[in-house]
């Protein structure tokens, strides 16, 4: 009897359980690979996180939009404070006349009282208490034309009153106005601001950016990095011969007073700098490291990589970014 070769089986016998699993592999690959292309799990890679650039980009547009705020902000205040102004000096007429209509209006109801409780006044008793025909009318009349001198006294100053009232009304109004656009203005401000520290706390931690220096990019240290945005933040600075900051700086003063700032203590002297720092070739050198000139060492500055640097030149330039290949290049060295 012929044997039959180990992976075919006789027709009409179950295959091996070997060839079964395969084929149910095989299937089951299948099927996930046509999920996942279905998904899209194997045509879109994952997304990167945002580039310096692209985060520089965003906070461009977000001050875009700060700034014009900001100036409609200042422009409410301003006219919030006119306002204000003019509403106090209305309630400063407003009070004296308001004193005076209470007045007019107290010697009103005083003649009305007197009248009420105790009759007419000496003056008037004559006039009162005859009989002689047609002197209830004269009667009635006087008191009439009393009555109506004190309402006139009263209605005088209401009608100036009630002028102060209505255009203090439009003032409140529209100081009600300001206040609430003020708020609103407030809020969006507040908005922005919240959007500009969320970008720059998602600037990668190796990536410097400081006013005065370009954006730093492969920052290895903590100290570097605190390094790097001290200096930068020199820029414009006075070389003064001697100096060690914090306004005016020479070459090694600067280089000390970088690393002060991140707790590394250099001494004021090129050469000692040198010395205290881990040599490092000029291919590994990284920002934040020190650059060496000259073969006396006469010369530091702070590297901010791609062949840039930061450092005080000398008297009459100021603290400023240049190429560190304007100079011969000692090397480098990593405090």
């Amino acid at each position: 009897m012929a044997t039959m070769p180990p992976q075919r089986h006789v027709q009409g016998q179950p295959p091996t359980r070997p060839a079964v699993l395969s084929r149910v592999a095989r299937r089951l690959l299948t099927v996930v690979a046509a999920v996942a292309v279905g998904a899209g799990m194997l045509a879109v890679p994952a997304s990167a996180a945002p580039t310096p650039e692209e985060i520089e980009a965003a906070l461009d547009k977000q001050w875009e939009q700060i700034e014009p705020t900001i100036e409609s902000h200042h422009k409410v205040q301003a006219q919030l404070k006119v306002n204000r102004k003019k509403a106090a000096d209305l309630q400063k007429k407003i009070e004296p006349l308001a004193l005076q209509s209470e007045l007019a209006l107290g010697r009103v109801g005083d003649l009305a009282s007197r009248y009420y409780k105790s009759g007419p006044s000496q003056e008037l008793s004559a006039l009162l208490t005859t009989t002689k025909p047609g002197t209830l009318a004269t009667q009635l009349t006087i008191l009439d034309r009393l009555a109506a001198e004190q309402r006139r006294e009263v209605e005088a100053v209401l009608v100036v009153r009630r002028k102060y009232d209505a255009e203090k009304q439009k003032l409140d109004t529209l100081i009600a106005a300001e206040v609430q656009q003020e708020k609103d203005l407030a809020a969006k401000k507040n908005k922005i601001n919240a959007e500009i520290k969320r970008l720059q706390a998602a600037m990668p931690k190796s990536t410097v950016k400081v006013n005065g220096c370009p954006t730093i990019k492969g920052v290895v240290s903590s100290a570097a990095r605190t390094a790097i945005a001290t200096a930068c933040a020199q820029v414009g600075d006075p070389y003064v011969w001697g100096a060690t900051g914090p306004n005016s700086f020479d070459c090694s003063g600067l280089t000390q007073f970088a690393y002060k700032a991140a707790g590394i203590s250099l001494t004021h002297f090129t050469g000692a700098q040198w010395n205290e720092g881990k040599a490092i070739s000029r291919s590994e050198a990284r920002p934040g490291d020190l650059v060496f000139f000259f073969s006396d060492l006469h010369h530091v500055g702070l590297y901010l990589g791609n062949d840039m640097m930061v450092h005080a030149p000398r008297t009459g330039k100021p603290v400023q970014v240049a190429s560190i290949n304007n100079m011969p290049v000692a090397g480098f060295r990593r405090p």
